[in-house]
């Protein structure tokens, strides 16, 4: 792996370590509402979001503004649902479920943007929903309502996926995230008044936390994007699911059993896959 490859794959290391920092967090802080909780991390990564936009004087209203709404509503639920998932599901399972997201973008892409689907994509596919049916039938604790909000999380996920791609590279990205923190903070605030938790001192730093782990996340996964090459550098992206495993385990006394591990190997395995076949096929 030459220089700036290996730059690229540390870049995209912090980024897997920042989000799972992030998400973990929102485990931890299980007495708040998913929605309080969405409100400060939406909110601190938009108060950053804003400053990098006028800092380097870009344009905050953007050119396809009902693709970029549409882009922060679609985003805004996805993420609800995924912090409540989160709190419902092992913490290891739940990450991994959500990378179920890139197969549902690419069954939108097919049917919104007429893309080809090759047949050796739908091994890929029936791989990883294998992987997420294992996880879901030899782990009790993988049920209920939890799991619903996770796939429907994960389905969403991957519609923002087919609009990011239709407003293509027009947009500057900043621009992006900041129309989707904008809207999560606003809509998330309204749906957690009626349920607002006031913090105690300490909650304030952890929740203050939110906002800026996800920022530092969203950044370096930029970075890393923008000087390495995608097929040696996404990979590294899936160390979430490793971290979330050991912490889940560690910290949150969680239990996976061998089949359940199995599962959640094939989930990565069938998304890398389709990964690598999507990126020699367009390389």
């Amino acid at each position: 792996m030459d220089k700036a490859n290996w730059r690229a794959a540390q870049y995209m290391v912090i980024s897997a370590v920042a989000f799972t920092m992030m998400n973990a967090t929102v485990k931890y802080l299980d007495r708040f509402g998913a929605w309080e909780l969405l409100f400060f991390r939406a909110g601190g990564t938009y108060m950053l979001c804003m400053g990098y936009l006028l800092l380097y004087k870009i344009n905050i209203w953007g050119h396809q503004r009902k693709l970029l709404i549409a882009r922060g509503l679609v985003g805004t639920i996805a993420m609800g649902l995924f912090f409540l998932a989160i709190k419902e599901l092992p913490f290891g399972a739940v990450m991994t479920l959500r990378y179920l997201s890139p197969f549902f973008a690419a069954i939108m892409a097919v049917v919104f943007l007429k893309e080809r689907l090759r047949w050796i994509q739908c091994l890929c596919f029936i791989l990883a929903f294998s992987g997420a049916l294992l996880l879901r039938g030899f782990n009790t604790q993988v049920e209920g309502i939890g799991l619903v909000y996770i796939l429907i999380a994960a389905f969403l996920s991957g519609g923002v996926y087919v609009i990011i791609r239709k407003i293509g590279p027009k947009e500057h990205p900043v621009v992006i995230i900041n129309y989707f923190m904008f809207l999560a903070t606003c809509l998330s605030g309204l749906l957690a008044i009626q349920f607002w938790i006031m913090p105690e001192k300490w909650e304030w730093w952890l929740l203050a936390s939110l906002g800026l782990s996800g920022f530092i996340a969203q950044l370096y996964m930029t970075k890393a994007l923008q000087i390495g090459l995608t097929t040696k550098v996404v990979p590294f992206k899936y160390l979430e699911v490793v971290f979330a495993v050991v912490i889940g385990a560690t910290f949150f006394r969680e239990v996976y059993s061998f089949l359940s591990l199995v599962g959640i190997l094939l989930i990565i395995l069938g998304v890398l896959l389709n990964f690598w076949i999507v990126e020699n096929k367009s390389s």
